[in-house]
């Protein structure tokens, strides 16, 4: 069954989150920053190289969208309430019971305390951030919490949690308030790594070496992809009301989350060599067509448009990217045409590269190749119908999805009956998530969609002052 013509014209794309122009300053700050690196090194430590590009990147991004944008006013009243010292104190109590939580983890995991150096740069960042949070962070928690409609928030559950205020515990919110810190401290060290490895790449590299098309492909391919590792360290470590960048919830299911993280690393070395070894024994596309330079200039070309569209995926973002977390609906840039433009990018260029459908060895290995990337391209699909299934809670993103469904780039697979039920799929939650209520107590509308915390606070002390009456 398809819309009538009425319905499909009466649905409309909501505003992005992001402005396309912000988007495009915070990657011009990250590009400068980069650029201003090569040209001066100051840092010895790359680490701090690392994070005066993610600056450059913050100011890009969050300059216009609070002066121009004023998204500050997003989540905050420009009127100031009463202030709260005690509740800030709380607020403050939370965020160090949440930076206790990952140092809790860190400390328990071997990944992160194992000889192996490659989260040394992580460690010396946060060695440079946390002093200063740490000493900006009350002040900037009673400003903010003065301007919140809904002050308990599930920062101030937290709080509660480690001062031991528990019948003030809501576990939904409490509950959302550690995933969205989980998402934190399992991405942003991995993202970080990623970047001081590339950014270390990129300032040493020899650009005289660019002297062929293989030589172009090989730099763009590097710099596009650490241009995206780059972008999102900044998303992670950032994420403030302020700005309009904090969580907003974050995913409350376990198959969201297996079908996420089993796409990082270390779990996926852990898997991918046993389950989705595809391009094993077989040739890449550079050995299929090194004889063929106009053929080779060609595949080569289409793997980097591939990779161009997921870095611009990332880009459009601006400072709300996040993986299993819903920080804002983007709506524009190539969300304009697809609702998962990253992951079709993304997916196909693996094809590109790996070309398990060239005829190596056998027929055998190459239809098994094949079906094994199919295996990881499905992960993939997983993963998208997931995060469409925990988006849809918030009725931006279905009106969104709707206007995609109507007037997407690949709208016209809603033709073909298979294709259409697959892209129409998502995983049931069977019922609403247990205890769930949106970790800012504010919908992206600016509504209280279930704040249950706040609500049973209100009764709390309504009941005591009743009781005091009496």
């Amino acid at each position: 069954m398809t819309d009538s013509p009425s319905t499909t014209a009466a649905v409309t794309c909501p505003p992005s989150a992001t402005h396309g122009l912000v988007a495009a300053s915070g990657f011009t700050g990250f590009v400068g920053g980069v650029f201003l690196l090569g040209l001066f090194h100051p840092f010895q430590n790359i680490a701090y190289s690392a994070l005066a590009v993610m600056a450059c990147t913050a100011l890009g991004v969050f300059v216009p969208d609070l002066l121009w944008q004023k998204v500050q006013w997003r989540a905050l009243s420009p009127e100031a309430g009463a202030g709260d010292w005690r509740r800030a104190l709380t607020k403050f109590a939370g965020l160090l019971g949440s930076l206790g939580f990952l140092a809790l983890l860190y400390w328990s995991f071997p990944e992160y305390y194992k000889p192996d150096p490659f989260y040394k740069n992580y460690w010396a960042m946060l060695s440079v951030v946390l002093p200063v949070w740490l000493v900006l962070a009350l002040p900037y928690i009673y400003w903010v919490d003065r301007h919140m409609p809904e002050p308990h928030d599930s920062l101030w559950q937290m709080g509660c949690f480690v001062t031991v205020n528990w019948q003030e515990i809501h576990l939904g919110m409490l509950g959302q308030h550690l995933l969205g810190w989980l998402v934190k401290g399992f991405f942003l060290p991995l993202m970080f790594a990623y970047m001081c490895t590339d950014l270390g790449k990129i300032l040493s590299y020899d650009f005289g070496r660019i002297d062929s098309f293989k030589a172009v492909y090989d730099f763009t391919y590097l710099a596009l992809y650490f241009a995206d590792v780059g972008l999102v360290c900044m998303t992670y470590l950032i994420s403030l009301r302020l700005t309009d960048t904090h969580i907003r919830s974050s995913e409350p299911t376990m198959m969201g989350w297996i079908t996420a993280i089993i796409c990082y690393q270390p779990f996926y070395s852990l898997i991918s060599r046993q389950y989705f070894d595809y391009d094993s024994g077989g040739k890449a596309w550079g050995d299929w067509m090194s004889g063929q330079p106009e053929l080779y200039a060609l595949w080569g070309t289409l793997i980097l448009v591939a990779a161009v569209i997921y870095l611009w995926a990332t880009i459009a973002f601006g400072g709300r990217f996040s993986n299993l977390t819903h920080r804002g609906i983007i709506t524009n840039g190539p969300y304009r045409y697809s609702k998962h433009p990253a992951y079709l990018a993304k997916n196909l260029s693996w094809w590109l590269i790996s070309m398990p459908f060239m005829i190596a060895a056998s027929e055998a290995e190459t239809i098994r190749h094949c079906l094994l990337l199919l295996m990881l391209n499905m992960i993939y699909y997983l993963r998208a119908k997931t995060e469409e299934r925990h988006l849809a809670l918030d009725p931006v993103y279905v009106e969104y999805a709707k206007w995609i469904d109507a007037h997407g780039l690949l709208r016209f697979l809603n033709r073909m009956p298979l294709i259409r039920h697959l892209a129409s799929w998502r995983p049931p939650f069977g019922q609403r998530p247990l205890g769930w209520v949106w970790a800012d107590g504010v919908s992206s509308k600016g509504a209280a969609p279930e704040n249950a915390a706040g609500q049973a606070g209100r009764e709390k002390k309504a009941k005591r002052k009743a009781e005091n009456r009496t």
